[in-house]
């Protein structure tokens, strides 16, 4: 048996919390139904297409890091269409006019990004964060650390949903506590960056962007290790339905 031990949701992260999100249940999406074949994976442009055109106010770069941190989840209940619906903020999905848009929808989001995330769970399968195209300025500075954040709150809004403490292995407590910190690091350089009274310099900028490059690889290695962490403890769970969690087909 796993040794697990309670973890709260980050209090640093905490005021970035969003509201409960309703029970979004839909039969029709069960994991273990069978489904029409498998077509081409949505690619990542597929994805913010359909996010943009329902008006998604959670960004690309966040509903990655969501969905993985949901995957992730120690708890048994979490569901991938509370995450899903969870994206519009009132626990429903968007109005949506019939049942081909319903399916498509659901087909990018789930079908789609969640089984392409799903497969992070493999050893050999680090996930990364958002590849982020910023100027090396102070306006770019602020943006790539806001970003990294966002990213890291996702991960961890996802994995606890709306659960404010949650039993985790040793190895996936130790992660979140990482990536807590990390985001503390991020938002202080992010407000820094935004303050026009504190001198910057180009190098001071230049060295700022490399810290922030090794901030990236400590998230990415904290989130994957969270993530197998999770799945290894899942496994040797007695009686559990599942050995990495849901993969939707």
């Amino acid at each position: 048996m796993p040794s697990f031990l309670p973890a709260r949701r980050p209090a640093e992260l905490e005021r970035d919390s969003p509201a409960s999100l309703a029970a979004v249940r839909m039969s029709a999406m069960s994991a273990g139904k069978p489904s029409a074949p498998r077509t081409k994976p949505p690619s990542d442009n597929e994805v913010r297409a359909l996010l943009d055109r329902y008006k998604c106010p959670v960004p690309f770069h966040v509903v990655r890091t969501r969905l993985l941190g949901n995957i992730a989840s120690p708890d048994m209940a979490a569901s991938p269409m509370d995450t899903v619906a969870g994206l519009w903020g009132g626990g429903e999905l968007p109005a949506i006019d019939n049942l081909d848009a319903l399916n498509e929808l659901l087909r990018v989001l789930l079908m789609g990004l969640w089984n392409r995330l799903a497969g992070h769970q493999n050893r050999n399968a680090r996930f990364r964060m958002i590849r982020v195209d910023a100027p090396e300025t102070r306006e770019g500075l602020a943006n790539i650390a806001a970003i990294r954040r966002e990213e890291v709150i996702g991960f961890i809004e996802g994995m606890f949903g709306k659960k404010q403490g949650l039993a985790l292995p040793e190895r996936a407590r130790r992660a979140l506590e990482a990536l807590a910190e990390a985001g503390g690091l991020l938002r202080g350089v992010s407000e820094v960056a935004r303050d026009p009274t504190k001198p910057a310099s180009a190098d001071d900028i230049a060295q700022t962007r490399r810290h922030i490059g090794e901030l990236t690889e400590i998230c990415e290695r904290e989130i994957h290790a969270a993530l197998l962490s999770c799945t290894r403890a899942r496994r040797r769970m007695p009686n559990s339905a599942s050995t990495t969690g849901p993969t939707l087909h």
